[in-house]
């Protein structure tokens, strides 16, 4: 059994989404980011960061959410979301799921919120940097889904497509939009058009980028 801690279209998005696509037994815990709940002190015991999302894993605590995208693949590996573990296949997986939380991942903080990098008088400096960081970034993942794809460990889907999935959303907003990259934009559409998807956004009330 699993309780998320989550936001609607925030980091614990995918997290949501593979709960769905696993048909785990989850339990939904809806933070209000604008009253901060996120930074009480109920919360801040299970998550110090008092970022979201939080997984409650039989009640114990789990946070950052590329590491919960992996604990999922692994902990129901019939759904076929990760490779074998000591393959090749394997460390490519890692090696992408570590390049969009290290690398993307902070540079969508930077734009989103610029003022914690630099302070508000650099702020328009830092989203600048972190949109050319983004494209940047877009850049590799299509030339390597260009070559290699459609998906990033090639012709299976795997839990770090969803990871980039949630991510290309995130560009909605950007000078550049990730579907701007043909073979990212092809990804996006494959992804979106998942049950699991359609059923994600009834949940969470979305409907931007749908």
């Amino acid at each position: 059994m699993y309780t998320l801690y989550y936001a609607p279209g925030t980091a614990s998005l995918v997290v949501h989404w593979l709960l769905i696509e696993i048909g785990a037994r989850h339990e939904l815990r809806k933070l209000d980011l604008a009253a901060r709940e996120h930074k009480r002190p109920e919360y801040l015991a299970l998550n110090p960061a008092g970022r979201v999302p939080t997984l409650l894993i039989h009640g114990e605590p789990m946070t950052e959410a590329a590491a919960m995208v992996m604990h999922l693949a692994d902990a129901h590996p019939n759904f076929g979301l990760a490779p074998t573990p000591g393959t090749v296949e394997r460390a490519r997986y890692y090696q992408w799921i570590v390049f969009l939380a290290n690398t993307l991942q902070p540079a969508f903080r930077d734009w989103y919120y610029p003022e914690e990098a630099a302070g508000p008088e650099h702020a328009d400096a830092v989203r600048t940097r972190a949109a050319e960081t983004i494209d940047a970034a877009w850049d590799q993942v299509e030339a390597h889904l260009a070559k290699r794809g459609p998906y990033l460990l090639g012709p299976s889907v795997s839990a770090a497509d969803f990871l980039l999935t949630m991510l290309m959303r995130w560009s909605r907003n950007l000078p550049r939009q990730a579907t701007e990259w043909p073979q990212l934009g092809a990804l996006a559409q494959r992804m979106k058009a998942r049950p699991g998807f359609r059923l994600l956004y009834e949940r969470e009330g979305l409907q931007e980028w749908a």
